[in-house]
């Protein structure tokens, strides 16, 4: 079962690109989608987080693959940042590099409405927590509340947003 769940994050990554959204022309078809991105791209997708990442922001988040209405991201993480809910999407976290906890379920502290699909809080009540190192994966229901509650140095993640209904 490790092996299947590991064999689907490396078929994800299979589909990086060179980390710039897809953009589409009004009067022509969209371009064919590149399906294929070698280990350097995500390498300089991580350097590029890196270096835009300031002292006071905890993470940063850089598009991988975005073919609307489905998206990768590379998630950039030196420090704990806002609990969250995404009420219409579940998501599937690669850990990249480093390690960090993560929690599930529970109940969001502060809890606000961001958007009309998403809910923030400063944190989780409750919920599971797991150590999450190289290679592991996270799969996040929607509607289920989940928040990275310690971060060891840095924690790199694809974050893949799996739609209702796609």
């Amino acid at each position: 079962m490790r092996y299947t769940v590991r064999a689907l994050a490396f078929t994800a990554l299979a589909a990086l690109t060179s980390g710039e959204p897809l953009a589409f022309a009004q009067s022509a078809a969209p371009p064919a989608p590149n399906l294929f991105g070698a280990g350097g791209d995500v390498t300089a997708l991580i350097a590029k987080a890196k270096s835009q990442i300031k002292p006071d922001q905890p993470m940063v988040v850089l598009p991988i693959v975005q073919m609307a209405p489905h998206r990768v991201n590379l998630e950039y993480r030196v420090a704990v940042g806002p609990a969250s809910i995404h009420e219409t999407e579940a998501e599937l976290f690669y850990v990249l590099e480093g390690s960090g906890t993560v929690v599930t379920g529970g109940t969001l502290k502060d809890e606000r409405r961001t958007n009309p699909q998403n809910l923030t809080g400063s944190g989780i009540q409750g919920g599971d927590s797991r150590k999450v190192t190289k290679g592991d994966i996270i799969l996040v229901p929607e509607k289920t509340p989940h928040w990275y509650s310690a971060i060891d140095g840095t924690l790199v993640l694809m974050s893949i947003h799996l739609l209702r209904g796609h």
